[in-house]
């Protein structure tokens, strides 16, 4: 999947016209039809915005890795609980947590089915 791909498909699953994706990132309507039919390629601040407003990452963008979206929420649960552990200890916890995520988000899929 292309870059042009991911941005459709991310605002079809919002249900969200391109005039509203526009306006939320401050655009025209034109200039993120540009993006979606791959003419132009958003900057790196446009697309880090874009990111942001879906709820993914640059990475997910550019190469459709979305295991980075749990890798971010990680991330954040890992700061706010890991202080006062030793590195051994934090790379065990940082593991676990990652692989508790993955499986929940694979019960949570499983039970929409």
């Amino acid at each position: 999947m292309t870059l042009p791909y991911r941005l459709k498909e991310l605002r079809q699953q919002k249900n969200l016209t391109q005039a509203k994706v526009a306006d939320s990132l401050e655009i025209t309507q034109q200039s993120y039809a540009r993006w979606e039919n791959g003419k132009v390629t958003p900057t790196p601040e446009k697309l880090s915005k874009i990111a942001k407003f879906y709820g993914v990452t640059t990475d997910y963008l550019l190469e459709g890795q979305k295991d980075d979206i749990d890798l971010s929420n990680v991330e954040v649960l890992f700061r706010m609980t890991s202080d006062g552990l030793t590195e051994e200890e934090k790379a065990i916890f940082r593991d676990e947590l990652i692989e508790f995520m993955k499986e929940r988000k694979k019960l949570f899929d499983d039970t929409k089915r």
